[in-house]
């Protein structure tokens, strides 16, 4: 599968077997996740993996979607504010873009390897920093199960090329 295909082909997954992710699988995965690019290549970013057999509980409190927690495992990609990069024309912080980009990476590599994933962000960041015992300067910034999909892709959505690219000036 080319990545245009991939890309094409990649959903956001609502319903998950309970089938275990495979070792060698995961550490793709999150070998996808390392190589992602960041500002700077400060690589402020940090990927935590739970099972969801052991914390399935206490992860509810973080997403409270039932589906959340019917795949195996779900991850959290956290930012670590002091390590990442800042532009100093005006102090934006580059760290959600970091965390995105490593997110996008983790979702694409699972998908390539026929694993589901959904990205979360509308998730309590309280409950997640309490849950996940983040230590202070650790943010949680999105989360996905990482799972077999035991549903079927919907049809995407997408606007027309010509409404989201401009050519030489807005």
């Amino acid at each position: 599968m080319d990545f245009l295909e991939l890309a094409a082909s990649r959903y956001s997954v609502r319903a998950y077997k309970p089938d275990p992710v495979e070792d060698d699988k995961l550490a793709m995965v999150l070998e996808a996740a390392r190589l992602a690019p960041t500002a700077a290549n400060r690589q402020p970013v940090r990927v935590l993996v739970l099972k969801t057999a052991d914390h399935a509980e206490r992860l509810q409190r973080v997403y409270s979607r039932s589906w959340f927690v019917d795949a195996p495992m779900v991850l959290c990609v956290c930012g670590i504010e002091a390590e990442g990069w800042v532009r100093s024309h005006d102090g934006k912080s580059y760290i959600d873009v970091d965390a995105a980009i490593v997110m996008d990476h983790i979702v694409l590599a699972a998908a390539s390897l026929g694993l589901g994933t959904c990205w979360i962000g509308a998730f309590d960041p309280d409950e997640a920093h309490d849950v996940l015992k983040l230590p202070d300067g650790v943010e949680p910034i999105v989360l996905t199960p990482l799972g077999y999909a035991d549903d079927q892709p919907g049809g995407k959505r997408r606007k027309a090329i010509e409404e989201i690219v401009k050519y030489d000036i807005w």
